[in-house]
């Protein structure tokens, strides 16, 4: 049998779009879709992806390969869950496979920084309703 690579699975989700991140040990590599997380567009969002990196530290990232996929939603949306799921994959792999007092400071860092790099953000598009445009919107009552 081949030895097991040291490995967690973890997503991160905004709206409808979902991100799930695959962190080996490695050499600090994070692609996104197959291609590096420098190519990631839009470039003004690409700021918004590096954000747990710069708070973790790159150190903390350099013996771990993060593999992304991400689907659904729009471009903000799957970029607010790419940067939970790299978030919660470096701190399940530091949990697992370092010790728990580490990944315990990088999650403080991580939520004293944004609390959404970790807990998944609970709102959701209301459904519309009949009688009117939207969810709350109703047609304009005329008298004459």
């Amino acid at each position: 049998m081949a030895p097991t690579t040291q490995a967690v699975q973890t997503f991160g989700k905004k709206k409808t779009a979902t991100a799930v991140a695959h962190a080996k040990e490695g050499r600090g590599l994070i692609h996104i879709n197959g291609q590096p997380i420098k190519l990631l567009r839009p470039e003004i969002l690409r700021f918004k992806v590096y954000e747990p990196i710069l708070v973790a530290g790159e150190d903390a990232f350099s013996a771990i390969d993060i593999r992304l996929r991400v689907k659904g939603g729009g471009h903000t949306s799957q970029v607010y869950a790419i940067r939970q799921a790299i978030a919660k994959a470096v701190v399940a792999y530091y949990a697992k496979y370092f010790d728990a007092a580490s990944a315990l400071e990088l999650k403080k860092k991580l939520v004293a920084y944004d609390r959404t790099l970790l807990i998944a953000d609970p709102r959701r598009a209301e459904p519309k309703k009949f009688g009117g445009h939207g969810a709350r919107a109703r047609r304009q009552k005329s008298y004459r």
